[in-house]
């Protein structure tokens, strides 16, 4: 008698327990739903604000920046008036040369993800002509061109780039100087592979200097027919 009695509540029991945690794991699959339709939701919202107000990239000190492995924090969309007429002298854009002072040049890239990828970059204007310029230096050395930045690769892949440079945007397309000769000229007859000597007297590359020439893209009268190997 006991043991059916036993056996009876088992056969009631156990199907209880098993549809409570049915019960218990569909509550936890619709929690987990909504915590992650939650969390999709505030990263569309913020993504959303960030391209109305922009988001520059770091601007860290010299010290900052060599405390950091020579890095800085990326940024996202810049904000700015976009620039409609042609430039046709950029030398007044040495004033905005320093790449740690707040008002240093910017550049946007775009990314295979949609979303941009911004930093303060360097450039050399040369009258009617305006170039980036960037180099590899430390572990970067050890990459292959374009793997050395996250930003070269953006170029090297699209090379539609917006400047950002005393406040407006410059829409232009980026041109890599593939001539090594033509690097040289623009470093003033410098190599664009820089040596140096170590402690023990032996030579070895501690930099490798790249080059882009860059065109207004919303203005007819420039970059007309420029393609990626114009400057090979």
């Amino acid at each position: 008698m006991l043991e059916e009695l036993i056996l009876s509540c088992q056969v009631v029991i156990v199907p209880c327990i098993l549809f409570i945690g049915a019960k218990r794991r569909i509550k936890v699959m619709k929690l987990f739903k909504v915590v992650a339709l939650t969390a999709v939701l505030v990263m569309v919202g913020a993504l959303f604000v960030l391209r109305m107000t922009g988001l520059p990239p770091g601007h860290p000190s010299a010290e900052d920046y060599m405390t950091a492995g020579r890095s800085a924090r990326p940024g996202l969309w810049l904000k700015g008036e976009v620039v409609r007429e042609a430039v046709t002298n950029w030398d007044w854009v040495s004033q905005f040369g320093d790449a740690f002072a707040e008002n240093g040049s910017e550049l946007e890239t775009r990314t295979w993800y949609g979303i941009p990828h911004s930093v303060t970059v360097l450039l050399a204007p040369r009258g009617e002509e305006l170039y980036l310029m960037s180099s590899a230096q430390t572990f970067r050395l050890g990459r292959a061109f374009p793997d050395g930045k996250a930003w070269w690769r953006n170029v090297e892949r699209d090379p539609r780039v917006r400047l950002k440079i005393g406040g407006k945007i410059y829409e232009m397309t980026a041109v890599l100087v593939r001539d090594r000769a033509e690097v040289a000229r623009l470093r003033g007859g410098r190599d664009p592979i820089v040596r140096a000597i170590d402690d023990n007297g032996n030579e070895y590359v501690s930099e490798e200097w790249h080059y882009w020439r860059v065109f207004q893209r919303n203005i007819p009268e420039y970059g007309a027919g420029i393609t990626a190997g114009a400057f090979d």
